[in-house]
């Protein structure tokens, strides 16, 4: 089958929802479909809307490569959308006769925005999930909230993996980090308000002794990554910590490897791969306990979910391991196994794939399934 995948810029982007949407191309095209990748203009929220009145979108998603007749259109037999691009979408999709598939990674209108703000966002959203024909999510509680925004439909989970580095970590080096000083940990994300380093800075500056923090990322918003700056500085840790930017995947291996625990205690996360990949290097998961991470992190066993925003839960976790090591060693121990039980990205993908099979077969009704 022919498939149009509808993403936002370059599909080549470093972020957990690009990684799931390129995964997801590889595993279909490995099992012989033809996958073009539909690249729309990456705008603020309401420029993304009125490009839902573009008659030039609606051409794209119908496979049209030019204002010529139907000779010049190469025709999708399925349309898969991530939903980041809902609001470019939402004026278009009932206007096409191919089936289409969201991608929901999370829905913007489960992060945290001004009351005014997330009554447009939701119904926004709602109108564009009715839109779609079915859907495939990041996580259960992916799904629950797209549910109950705007009801049911065909649907499959097909969790992201974690496996995209290869951590030869052996038990016995796991635990002997956990003896080592200083302790260091490291967030990484987007510089941005919804990963909450914000957060994690203020609750590093309430704790007192010998803590390193790493804070590897791209400052896509520049504002708030010198505002973090003059936090840190204003708090006096500006000295502990580094801002390293994004890093190299052979970099960021090495970073994990040092470190003694992932902190990214975001407002939301719809899933959390980087809970997953800092597990495969042993490290605790300092996460949100909103959106998907509890499905991957058990409070007070492979790490701890604190509330968004709550710098003293942030604070209280980091002294518990930074001073109980025998804690460290345990609950490193218990990540790694965490991440050795969970799916690879090849039986992850192949739940999408399968799913996506079916709704694009006009002769079998798609089933609502869930990957273990």
């Amino acid at each position: 089958m022919h498939v149009g995948l509808v993403v936002y810029g370059d599909l080549d982007a470093t972020t957990g929802g690009f990684l799931y949407d390129r995964k997801l191309a590889s595993a279909l095209r490995e099992e012989g479909h033809r996958v073009s990748v539909v690249s729309l203009p990456w705008r603020d929220y309401p420029r993304a809307l009125a490009d839902a009145l573009d008659p030039r979108v609606r051409r794209t998603l119908r496979g049209d490569r030019g204002r010529g007749g139907p000779g010049d259109r190469d025709e999708f037999d399925l349309l898969v959308q991530d939903e980041l691009c809902h609001p470019s979408l939402v004026g278009h999709n009932r206007a096409v006769e191919t089936p289409i598939v969201a991608v929901v990674h999370h829905l913007r209108a489960s992060e945290e925005w001004p009351a005014w703000q997330n009554r447009i966002y939701r119904a926004i959203e709602r109108r564009y999930l009715e839109s779609t024909d079915a859907a495939v999510y990041a996580s259960a509680a992916t799904r629950r909230a797209a549910e109950r925004l705007a009801g049911e439909r065909p649907a499959t989970v097909a969790r992201p993996a974690g496996d995209r580095f290869d951590p030869d970590l052996t038990d016995d080096a796991i635990a002997a980090r956990a003896e080592r000083d200083p302790f260091e940990v490291v967030f990484v994300g987007n510089l941005i308000p919804r990963k909450g380093l914000h957060v994690l800075v203020e609750g590093l500056a309430r704790v007192a002794g010998d803590w390193r923090l790493s804070v590897v990322g791209s400052a896509t918003d520049r504002d708030y990554a010198e505002r973090v700056r003059e936090q840190a500085r204003n708090r006096g840790v500006a000295d502990r910590i580094r801002f390293e930017g994004r890093l190299s995947d052979s970099a960021l291996a090495d970073r994990l490897a040092a470190s003694h625990l992932l902190a990214v205690p975001s407002q939301f996360e719809g899933y959390g791969i980087v809970y997953l990949e800092g597990m495969g290097f042993g490290l605790p998961a300092l996460a949100s306990s909103a959106g998907g991470a509890p499905e991957l992190v058990t409070d007070g066993e492979e790490g701890f979910l604190v509330v968004p925003g709550d710098a003293a839960a942030v604070a209280e976790s980091v002294r518990t391991l930074r001073d109980d090591r025998a804690t460290l060693r345990a609950m490193s121990l218990a990540a790694r196994r965490r991440f050795e039980r969970h799916p690879g990205w090849d039986e992850s993908m192949a739940t999408a794939r399968r799913f996506l099979e079916a709704v694009a077969d006009e002769q079998s009704a798609p089933q609502t399934e869930v990957a273990p």
